[in-house]
């Protein structure tokens, strides 16, 4: 049965939803259980989530009209580059957002010549290095707190342990770095980025100093 020239139901119908059901399910791996633990930042959730969901619909819809595979990757270049203009996203963010896409091509696009056992590989293999990475070689995970600071006069290099002494009086933690942004001499206020490992933390005080809500 058709309706303006389209079938009602077609047997792909099972594959996508399989498909689907194994993007949904490792993306949700990745950034639920292994990325939100560690970094805490809720706002970047539904970019991750909707992003490859997104991009795994088009690729599929967009296969199933013959194009070619170099467009699915053309769509992965461009979406890998996307610079949001509001807020810029740190490096490691960057990466995570990279490879939900990538998740999303490769379970879009995996063809018949591709077996089932190839592509459960290919997903449980991100996700182990991922995890690995992050949980287990590099164990020390470095956060980041962003804030406008108007003790500009501790800003200069001669003045940094002073600085340091005062961000962590005021926002209870124990400051490993920080970066100096935009400088506003009018307002006398510094933009600035404060770097602190979490596992220096005293973890009640410092809950209680900075909610753990992943804001920026």
């Amino acid at each position: 049965m058709k309706i303006f020239g389209m079938n009602m139901f077609h047997e792909d119908l099972w594959e996508l939803v399989f498909k689907f059901g194994l993007d949904a399910l490792v993306v949700f791996i990745l950034i639920r259980l292994i990325y939100y633990p560690i970094h805490r930042k809720k706002e970047n959730l539904f970019t991750y989530f909707v992003f490859n969901f997104l991009i795994f619909f088009l690729c599929i819809l967009m296969n199933n009209v013959k194009l070619s595979m170099g467009f699915g990757f053309g769509l992965f270049a461009v979406f890998s580059i996307i610079r949001y203009r509001t807020e810029q996203l740190e490096v490691k963010d960057m990466t995570y957002l990279f490879t939900c896409i990538c998740l999303a091509v490769i379970n879009a696009l995996a063809g018949k010549k591709i077996s089932l056992a190839e592509l459960l590989f290919t997903n449980g293999m991100i996700l182990l290095l991922v995890f690995l990475l992050e949980q287990v070689w590099l164990t020390r995970h470095e956060a980041m707190r962003q804030l406008i600071y108007e003790r500009i006069e501790l800003i200069k290099p001669a003045n940094r342990d002073a600085l340091h002494a005062d961000l962590r009086e005021r926002l209870g933690i124990n400051v490993s770095r920080v970066e100096i942004g935009r400088i506003d001499l009018l307002r006398d206020t510094a933009m600035l980025r404060v770097f602190y490992f979490e596992d220096e933390q005293d973890h009640q005080g410092f809950r209680e100093a900075i909610p753990d809500d992943g804001d920026d």
